[in-house]
């Protein structure tokens, strides 16, 4: 199992970072590789990623949401990770926005990548490109505010 652990300080209340963070559709503008993600329904989510020059889809499950605190996840089905986004205010405008994933590498060349840590820097690079997004917007466009616990959606 390998472990990434990134974190990122943004100019923005934590409010606001959580709740563009919410806003899983919007995470190509962000993420590198990702292609799409599609909000199946309150705890659903639909990925297309491309890495190293492949197309992969796989469903992932929120297991955990609570407003300007986390958002945890694991996958349904394909590769097989799961991670935590925490969001920690440091005053009325700035925060901190905390990823830690777990994945099983597969095969020669991932093991190799998590072992050089090019996993850390491309999620480093994607904390990154949220921070500069968020901050020069200056806002979020959308939220969550539901709660998710085991699993299952509540209000």
């Amino acid at each position: 199992m390998a472990t990434i652990e990134q974190s990122v300080e943004v100019a923005v209340p934590v409010t606001t970072a959580y709740n563009q963070w919410t806003q899983f559709e919007e995470f190509p503008s962000f993420m590198q590789g990702v292609k799409e993600v599609r909000q199946l329904n309150d705890t659903h989510l639909h990925w297309v990623v491309e890495h190293n020059g492949q197309e992969y889809e796989f469903d992932a499950e929120i297991t955990e949401q609570r407003p300007d605190e986390r958002v945890a996840w694991r996958t349904v089905d394909g590769k097989s990770h799961a991670g935590v986004v925490t969001f920690h205010r440091l005053d009325d405008e700035h925060s901190k926005v905390m990823v830690q994933i777990d994945w099983q590498p597969e095969g020669m060349l991932e093991t190799l990548g998590a072992a050089i840590g090019s996993d850390d820097r491309r999620v480093k690079s994607d904390l990154e490109r949220f921070k500069e997004m968020i901050e020069s917007r200056g806002g979020e466009t959308g939220g969550w505010r539901g709660r998710v616990e085991n699993g299952g959606s509540a209000a």
